[in-house]
């Protein structure tokens, strides 16, 4: 038997058995364990999180949405059914809350030069970074969003459709525009 044969039924056990633990915390969250509620929070949170900060670019919004997200969780813990189940229904409710958040915002300013923005450190050129996001953050909000889906969360354009509940075409005409609309800023 070939050695590389070994090591990926080696790692595919690994997986198993880190989904299944994974799956155990769920369940033990479910049944009332708030520490594997935190757990599943502290798993979870760099996630719905970082949907939230990219769309806005306010890490106190992000924070306040994040907590409602999480309270969401709390509530329909019952519901989810496996932590794949619960990668999808926390990235779609994080997602939705965007919008609901934009929605409810007063209508958007046209300059956003009086926005704080934050550059990661060791950027190598913090300036264009800069541009770069308030650039974004002009951008109409779905197309806004499913950047941050595509490009934060590394999710193809099949899975954001599944997310917002939206035809993959049509996702990726959003993505379209939105790529084409910051070409244009930039050439």
């Amino acid at each position: 038997m070939h050695p590389k044969g070994r090591f990926s039924r080696i790692e595919l056990s690994m997986t198993a058995l880190a989904e299944s633990a994974a799956d155990d915390i769920l369940g033990r969250a479910r049944d009332g364990d708030h520490d594997a509620f935190a757990a599943l929070i502290e798993e979870f949170q760099s996630t719905v999180y970082g949907i939230a900060f990219h769309f806005f670019a306010d890490r106190a919004i992000a924070e306040e949405l994040a907590q409602d997200v999480f309270l969401q969780l709390y509530r329909s813990l019952s519901a989810i059914q496996s932590r794949t189940h619960l990668a999808h229904w926390l990235r779609q409710v994080a997602s939705r809350k965007c919008i609901d958040a934009v929605r409810k915002r007063a209508p958007r300013r046209e300059s956003l030069d009086d926005v704080e923005l934050s550059v990661p450190p060791n950027t190598p050129d913090p300036f264009l970074t800069r541009r770069l996001q308030k650039r974004v953050a002009k951008l109409p909000d779905l197309q806004r969003l499913i950047l941050t889906l595509r490009y934060q969360e590394d999710l193809g354009p099949s899975e954001i459709g599944r997310t917002l509940g939206m035809p993959e075409n049509t996702v990726k005409s959003y993505l379209h525009r939105a790529l084409t609309a910051l070409r244009k800023e930039f050439a």
